[in-house]
């Protein structure tokens, strides 16, 4: 799955800090000495980012609007130990959140339980079904088995070549089926996409 992002701006000794241990995070770090530097940066996803500030800053970041996207550490000193956790709170917050509706084509798909539904009719998926279908989604172009190997099951040279082609037949399946929908994953000879 995508990293979440954490944009920490105008707080240079808090990325220094993060940076030095940034290998054992569970987020992606980018520094912004400036609200004026982020604002240009067009990779900010309030579905998956956390902005970090300092307290006393003077950054106007409405843009943003969503309260919980936006994390002022409040009481200096804090410990370290308790600054990650605080973060990593803040982006489950976000991820469980975002998780409990995405909208693809007219389905809802809620990550949290798994299941993906439209008229009232819900169908429980796999993981691996989920990655599929979130990634085809999300990459309007066409994919191949060996693009899909790689990406959604972190390819390995001795994989089974057929093992994309089968989770991609079950899941057309189980969709046909439930919802009678037949095109929901295309195919052509350059690979699969969603239109």
């Amino acid at each position: 799955m995508i990293k979440q992002k954490v944009f920490i701006i105008n707080f240079n000794s808090l990325y220094e800090i993060l940076n030095e241990i940034k290998e054992n995070l569970s987020f992606t770090l980018i520094n912004y000495e400036n609200e004026e530097n982020f604002n240009k940066d067009k990779s900010f996803d309030k579905k998956n980012s956390l902005i970090i500030t300092s307290s006393n800053s003077k950054l106007n970041l409405n843009n943003y609007l969503d309260d919980k996207n936006i994390l002022k550490p409040q009481d200096y000193p804090i410990l370290f130990i308790n600054l990650i956790e605080l973060i990593n709170i803040q982006l489950i917050k976000i991820k469980f959140n975002h998780q409990s509706r995405v909208i693809i084509k007219d389905y809802e798909l809620d990550l949290n339980s798994k299941t993906f539904s439209k008229d009232n009719l819900i169908l429980k998926l796999t993981e691996k079904e989920i990655e599929l279908i979130l990634y085809l989604s999300e990459n309007k172009n066409k994919h191949t088995v060996l693009d899909l190997q790689k990406n959604i099951w972190g390819y390995a040279p001795e994989m089974e070549t057929h093992t994309v082609e089968t989770h991609v037949y079950r899941l057309r399946k189980k969709i046909s089926n439930k919802f009678n929908e037949v095109n929901f994953i295309s195919s052509n000879p350059e690979g699969y996409f969603m239109e």
